[in-house]
């Protein structure tokens, strides 16, 4: 039914290299070997967009410990960047907190950002329409490193449903979102990513790929992907890639809620069918269809 919509992609995962452990996500950008080799590479410039990347959702205000131990950076390190990050207006310090908080300069960047993906706009109305269907939260994710990143998110009426906002952040490798886009990219980047995802948590590794090679047949088969309790046992959510033929633009839908409102057979005989029409309907009003 949805073969059509589906560019034809390769199933097999690349071959499993060596694996070096990292101790945190933000490492992962640029280990120091795969580094080295790179002579364009600015590490200093990356070690400055890390000490930015640490700030999470919940994260106020964090201490200039608590960004050394997540940038796994020694102390004088992470003081000239934070230095130069303060001159620049991307961090302000808390003199009430003793802490540092993220300043103006990373929001009017994230606005910008914003403000170009045009497909928010064109996608709104249909998926509040889904997530008043589905009495559910349907939203848009692009993926940063291993996480997806919300830009867009309709919720439902329902008192009960997955209540994530624009800027929450999820696994890659274990949801209907992530897995989406997986699904959608290119065999080389793709695996790419694999690789990064391997390497990143080693033991999870056999269980994540096999949930990720079901995902890649079920988009194949059926033009979305399932996460039914993969990433939270009591959260379902199906997942379907948007990525234009010349790769302008790379993200992915879900349609996600509790699970007990989600069951499986509702994901794959109603709601996933639907969320592929909204992203078909959002690529032909874009043109990339």
């Amino acid at each position: 039914m949805f073969r059509k919509y589906i560019d034809p992609i390769n199933l097999k995962l690349t071959p499993e290299r060596p694996v070096r452990m990292h101790s945190t996500e933000n490492s992962q950008a640029f280990d120091s070997a795969e580094k080295d080799k790179d002579r364009q590479f600015v590490t200093a410039l990356a070690r400055g967009l890390d000490v930015l990347r640490c700030f999470r959702p919940s994260d106020s205000f964090l201490s200039h410990a608590e960004l050394a131990r997540r940038t796994n950076l020694p102390k004088p390190t992470v003081s000239r960047l934070i230095y130069t990050l303060k001159k620049l207006g991307y961090l302000a310090y808390s003199d009430s907190q003793g802490k540092y908080q993220l300043a103006s300069g990373v929001l009017s960047l994230g606005y910008t950002l914003l403000g170009q993906l045009d497909l928010r706009k064109v996608a709104r109305p249909a998926m509040q329409e889904l997530a008043e269907y589905s009495q559910a939260s349907v939203s848009i994710g692009v993926r940063d490193r291993l996480r997806m990143v919300y830009v867009q998110t309709c919720q439902s009426s329902a008192r009960v449903t997955l209540r994530l906002d624009i800027g929450s952040r999820i696994p890659v490798a274990t949801t209907a979102m992530g897995k989406a886009l997986l699904c959608g990219l290119p065999q080389d980047e793709r695996d790419t990513v694999l690789d990064d995802i391997r390497r990143a948590d080693a033991p999870k590794w056999p269980r994540v790929k096999a949930g990720i090679e079901q995902a890649l047949h079920d988009y194949q088969e059926h033009g979305f992907c399932v996460s039914t309790g993969d990433w939270q046992q009591d959260v379902h959510a199906v997942g379907v890639p948007l990525i234009d033929p010349i790769g302008q633009k790379q993200m992915a839908f879900n349609c996600g809620g509790p699970a007990h409102l989600l069951p499986p057979d509702l994901l794959a005989s109603d709601l996933g069918p639907k969320l592929v029409q909204l992203v078909r309907k959002v690529q032909i009003d874009l043109g990339i269809a």
